[in-house]
């Protein structure tokens, strides 16, 4: 049997992409790194490495024999990670990336409680709408709106991110309540330019999905700009209840054709494949769960009669 030592570093070797970055990560001399995939190589009679000086690639051979070293790699880091887990709390640094709304109303306001009930855990939390590479970035899981998870990614739904048609009762009280979705062609519709295409509201209604005509005078690339306008009486929008759902609530604004809504995406935590997930991970996602579930806080019903007091309406 080839010496389990020399085929650990010769993948340290490939995931760093060079023996110098191999050897800083491990913290010994580049000259053994070197000694040791050369010593493989000769136990072994084939070629692993295709060296130059600008880059380090991999031979055929070399492809086939990384896939079972870096198998025997995770399984020992698995292996750590399920005694650890026994005797341990969440400990070390979570990294993780989340979207800038959402992470600014609802997981940043999460933080105190997470951290609180795990003392031992210090929090990296990267804002951003960019998806980022959870290996080349080395990110621990990242939270992401879409309908549905990406490919090669293990995801868990934390909630249901819904959209609804909203105006403020000021709007409605001057321009009419739509009554059918034809009505929205004689409203200002506007419009967020992430989600949508430019002049149509795609719905889901009692009939199944339908198109909308829709046109007006702002288009945002930011949800809660949108919702400011709407707030001060512009026009209507189709806008996530994360974001206004207190508004909602109180009836600050009101949903119109309730039974028109977006088709409903979902929040995801999602992180690599892996056997044994770190506990500090685990720990988050089912945090995040607990607080915000399948019916979270931003979709409770509005207030009774709060639509109708702004309004001065009866339905």
């Amino acid at each position: 049997m080839h010496d389990i030592n020399d085929m650990l570093l010769f993948a340290q070797v490939v995931k760093a992409r060079s023996f110098s970055g191999a050897a800083l990560r491990l913290g010994i001399s580049k000259s053994r790194v070197s000694k040791s995939v050369a010593r493989l190589e000769a136990t072994l009679g084939v070629r692993l490495l295709q060296r130059s000086t600008r880059r380090l690639s991999l031979t055929e051979v070399g492809e086939a024999y990384f896939e079972h070293c870096d198998r025997i790699l995770d399984e020992m880091a698995q292996a750590e990670s399920t005694i650890g887990s026994l005797h341990r709390e969440p400990r070390g640094k979570l990294r993780f990336s989340a979207p800038v709304a959402f992470s600014t109303l609802h997981v940043a306001p999460a933080l105190a409680d997470f951290m609180l009930q795990y003392p031992e855990l210090s929090v990296d939390m990267t804002i951003s709408d960019r998806l980022v590479n959870l290996v080349d970035e080395g990110y621990d899981l990242a939270l992401r709106i879409a309908p549905a998870p990406g490919d090669n990614l293990v995801a868990r739904r934390l909630a249901p991110i819904r959209r609804k048609i909203c105006g403020s009762p000021a709007y409605l009280a001057r321009w009419g309540v739509p009554e059918k979705p034809e009505d929205l062609a004689g409203h200002n519709c506007l419009d967020y330019t992430y989600l949508t295409t430019q002049g149509f509201w795609h719905l889901r209604g009692p009939a199944g999905d339908i198109s909308v005509p829709v046109a007006g005078n702002l288009r945002i690339n930011d949800d809660e700009a949108l919702s400011q306008a709407v707030l001060g009486g512009l026009g209507l929008a189709l806008l996530p209840t994360f974001i206004v759902g207190s508004e909602l609530q109180a009836g600050r604004l009101v949903e119109v054709l309730p039974g028109y809504v977006p088709v409903e995406r979902f929040i995801y935590a999602v992180h690599l494949p892996n056997r044994h997930l770190p506990l500090k991970v685990r720990a988050f996602i089912d945090f995040l769960q607990q607080r915000f579930g399948d019916e979270p806080e931003w979709d409770r019903p509005a207030l009774p009669g709060s639509e109708r007091r702004w309004l001065g309406l009866s339905r």
